[in-house]
């Protein structure tokens, strides 16, 4: 009997979850796979930061993920129509966010470290830069899937698209090269899948590459009026195309010597030698750490659920009911795989050291958080298909309309 109840409870568990079910199970094991790497690289966060209750780094995490899944969950509920206009006003709430962050006037060493604010009465930060990400992408999709059918201007798109976007970049980009520079290609990649002009895109790909430009030049000539990360964003590029040893350098150093170790099978689970010397073990160079204790099989692993992420938001994207649909899942969704591709690229060596985390396998609560909301919204476009597929079978069958009438 107990068998039977458990049995119809999660059946109803599973039919509450609407959208894309394989999304729905990337995630899940992306989430589940997470546990093991994120505890075993708390063995060194614990002896840095002298506890020795490496149990609490897991529940931590737990917690992480169970308010993002319920971020997930609660999204995927919301019709995606109502995020068009939630992108009018969320904007500016980023807007403002960022602005709060950057006046807290945090600084490590004269660095610009103002990325986090504090939430009050829970004692947890919260990355502003990645929340603005995701509206940023959502008000960008609003606005191309409005101009499908019209001939776009490039002097009225001006102050409806680009002005809000170039905005956000300028309170993002002192404290956050990476972010800024990741976030600018995924809004151009997705103006053009929106249609718009290639001659305006490259128009405005030049002057953002004239703006940071000119910011990098007056952060070096007045470096006391604005504290920024100018310096060490430009010794990571030099010392990566130069290969000198910095301490970056010692970071991707540590990180080749993890997945070297690691070999086919790996080291086994927990049995990681270099998250005692690797700093963010557990959240930029966790790739390292999973190769070395999993090997090439669990990396392998990664990759392929990563793609098959991907695989999957283009099938939603391609079988969304309207434009909004399809650019709204493209633009939250490629970001997710773009910065999975590039952490893991980091630690190889493919790319200078950029300070992204793996998403949902990286420790951090707004990494998790925002990586959820997109998820869920994807999962509510898909959700809207599979409801109008189940209406569209209502119709054809008037004995199972004539049923739920009576």
């Amino acid at each position: 009997m107990k068998e039977n109840t458990s049995n119809i409870n999660l059946k109803r568990f599973f039919s509450n979850l609407k959208g894309d079910r394989l999304i729905w199970a990337i995630a899940a094991l992306l989430a589940i796979f997470s546990f093991l790497p994120v505890y075993s690289a708390a063995s060194n966060l614990a002896y840095v930061g002298g506890n020795t209750n490496t149990f609490s780094f897991l529940v931590k995490h737990f917690m992480h993920l169970f308010l993002g899944f319920s971020l997930m969950y609660l999204m995927h509920k919301v019709p995606y129509r109502y995020f068009r206009g939630l992108s009018m006003v969320m904007m500016p709430l980023a807007f403002v966010l960022l602005v709060v962050t950057i006046m807290q006037g945090t600084t490590i060493e004269g660095a610009n470290a103002s990325r986090w604010i504090r939430i009050p009465f829970v004692g947890m930060s919260f990355q502003t830069s990645t929340f603005a990400s995701v509206v940023l992408m959502v008000y960008v999709a609003r606005y191309m899937s409005k101009m499908k059918d019209k001939v776009i201007s490039f002097k009225e798109s001006i102050l409806p698209l680009w002005l809000p976007v170039f905005l956000l970049l300028a309170l993002i980009l002192p404290s956050n090269f990476s972010t800024t520079a990741i976030l600018f290609v995924m809004v151009a990649m997705l103006v053009f899948l929106g249609g718009y002009p290639i001659r305006y895109l490259i128009a405005m790909l030049g002057l953002g590459v004239v703006g940071l430009v000119m910011f990098v030049l007056v952060a070096k000539a007045f470096p006391d009026a604005m504290p920024n990360r100018v310096d060490t964003w430009m010794s990571r590029v030099e010392n990566f195309s130069n290969g000198e040893d910095t301490e970056a350098d010692y970071q991707i150093e540590k990180a080749k010597i993890a997945i070297a170790s690691g070999g086919i099978k790996g080291l086994g689970p927990g049995k990681s030698m270099q998250k005692n010397f690797l700093p963010q073990s557990s959240s930029d160079f966790i790739f390292a750490i999973i190769v070395e204790e999993y090997g090439l099989i669990g990396g392998f692993f990664l990759i392929i659920m990563y793609m098959w992420l991907l695989f999957r938001i283009v099938i939603v994207a391609q079988k969304a009911d309207t434009i909004f649909g399809k650019l709204l899942v493209l633009g939250v969704g490629l970001p997710i795989v773009f910065q999975a591709m590039i952490n893991m690229a980091v630690a190889v060596e493919l790319f200078p050291v950029t300070g992204q985390t793996l998403p949902l396998i990286s420790s951090g609560g707004t990494s998790i958080w925002m990586t959820c909301l997109a998820i869920g919204i994807i999962l509510s476009v898909s959700a809207k298909r599979e409801e109008i597929k189940e209406q569209e079978v209502r119709e054809d069958n008037p004995l199972e309309i004539l049923s739920e009438a009576i």
